[in-house]
């Protein structure tokens, strides 16, 4: 099985006030964190949302359209393993700057499609929902991620654990304290 990580991160930031993915932690960048994770679990990393990858990453574009939220990126994903030959995509938030080894193994189990309760764009996705996913964004204006894995049958499961998500400025601020 051939596994592609992508980190989405086509996302406006609104909450967070900059782009997040540029942020540092650490001395790296939350994306550059985000690779590193994916890079201990998969065969290739890319990028999508983004015109060009930040930290040397391939970047694709969201699919079938920008500004569709991270199910755009998520078919962008899809749409490439799919074509570059991958079984499946784990994908992460590019401010999901840790992705534990044993929760990888839950997710990437059994070979069905799992993702987080807790965070719904981190999950494991075989390229089978490649067309069930495109056809979704092209006929339905639902672009939410739980409902959407609910009705192809994905698998939830819990984290776990203490799962970091960076959504304010004052999350990476805890988060470096925690590091400290």
């Amino acid at each position: 099985m051939t596994l592609l990580g992508a980190i989405l991160a086509g996302g406006q930031a609104t909450r967070f006030g900059s782009d997040k993915a540029l942020a540092l932690l650490d001395g790296q960048t939350l994306i550059a964190h985000a690779a590193a994770a994916l890079r201990a679990a998969t065969d290739t990393v890319i990028v999508c949302g983004r015109t060009t990858g930040p930290d040397g990453l391939a970047a694709i574009p969201d699919w079938p359209a920008p500004d569709l939220g991270p199910l755009g990126g998520l078919c962008a994903a899809l749409r490439h393993a799919e074509a570059h030959g991958h079984d499946a995509v784990l994908s992460i938030g590019c401010d999901t700057p840790y992705l534990p080894t044993a929760l990888v193994e839950r997710l990437t189990a059994g070979g069905e499609a799992r993702f987080l309760r807790q965070a719904p764009i981190i999950g494991y996705w075989p390229v089978a929902l490649t067309e069930p996913l495109s056809h979704h964004l092209t006929q339905s204006g639902d672009r939410a991620v739980y409902r959407w894995a609910s009705r192809v049958g994905a698998v939830a499961i819990d984290a776990g654990g203490d799962l970091p998500n960076i959504n304010r400025v004052a999350d990476l601020a805890r988060l470096a304290d925690r590091a400290e």
